[in-house]
């Protein structure tokens, strides 16, 4: 079992003990998750996996809150706003935004991108070394600036 998914049972169970009802149900969300892409796809899923999975849920949250603020409902989105925080828990440390930045950099030149065009090529690489390390909708926006 990874680490990551060992972090998170404990920390479901630590919910249970200390009775801390909606921290449990985020838990129960985020094992849920992972065990249906397990069971899908008859596979042990690793840290990086994992934190694809965490990723992902913290997109829907993040579109749910919009859509709650929106629609006026601020009990929704603060619920939403609470698993955020839950599921950031288990994210990998953010990197700083010159560190991003020297990345790109990197990966524009290693790359050879020049135009819009390119901005798939640099993405690619991109996408592994700063997963769950960055938003990558903050990234995708820095490279359109700097091919354009």
């Amino acid at each position: 079992m990874s680490d990551l998914k060992q972090r998170i049972n404990d920390s479901v169970k630590d919910a249970m003990r200390a009775k801390e009802k909606a921290r449990l149900k985020t838990l129960r969300l985020i094992t849920s998750a992972i065990k249906q892409i397990e069971v899908d796809k008859r596979i042990e899923l690793d840290d990086d996996a994992v934190i694809a999975v965490l990723e992902k849920m913290l997109k829907q949250r993040k579109d749910s809150i919009e859509a709650f603020e929106k629609a006026a409902r601020t009990e929704l989105a603060d619920i939403e706003k609470a698993e955020v925080l839950i599921i950031k828990e288990f994210m990998p440390e953010q990197m700083s935004d010159a560190e991003v930045d020297a990345l790109i950099d990197e990966a524009i030149a290693a790359t050879g991108a020049s135009v819009m065009k390119d901005m798939g090529k640099v993405m690619g690489k991109l996408k592994t070394q700063l997963a769950g390390k960055a938003d990558m909708g903050v990234v995708s926006g820095k490279i359109k600036a700097k091919l354009s």
